[in-house]
């Protein structure tokens, strides 16, 4: 089996929305963003203080940096589906619709154990319609390696299409 972790999506995004995903948690959700902060202080043995003396750009490109690290896994899903959660709302409610999953404001109970391909792959091709490719490639690799998910179909489409890669 091979996915993205989320450190490794936060590694080959590009640092646009590397940038993106870091700055809406500074702006939007402060606890996640300190809890953030904090990881990448304790990964450079610095204090969090340390880091915001540093302009903002700069502090998120480096944090960005080290969020790519795999000891910070649980640091980058965390940041990951917070932005998604809060931000990308729409992604994951298009996508679950088209699944026929129910949800609240994108947010699953329990996942089916396996989707129909047919209909994974029209959820796939209208996510790939309407948003930014990146965002939908983060969105799918994020739910497969950290949301309860583990459908071998969507595996399969990330590993193969061309489509669901970064770089």
């Amino acid at each position: 089996m091979f996915m993205l972790k989320c450190h490794e999506l936060l590694g080959f995004v590009t640092p646009a929305l590397a940038q993106e995903v870091i700055e809406y948690a500074f702006v939007s959700d402060k606890p996640l963003y300190r809890a953030v902060l904090a990881a990448v202080a304790d990964a450079n043995r610095v204090r969090p203080v340390f880091l915001e003396k540093k302009p903002r750009t700069q502090r998120h490109s480096e944090m960005a940096s080290v969020l790519s690290r795999p000891r910070l896994e649980e640091a980058a899903a965390n940041l990951l589906r917070g932005w998604l959660l809060k931000a990308q709302t729409s992604i994951l409610i298009d996508f679950l619709d088209a699944l026929g999953i129910p949800h609240e404001k994108g947010v699953v109970e329990d996942f089916p154990e396996t989707v129909d391909d047919a209909k994974l792959k029209n959820a796939v091709d209208l996510l790939l319609s309407k948003y930014p490719a990146e965002k939908v490639i983060v969105y799918l690799n994020t739910v497969q390696s950290t949301g309860g998910v583990n459908w071998e179909n969507l595996e399969q489409m990330l590993q193969n299409d061309p489509r669901l890669q970064l770089g």
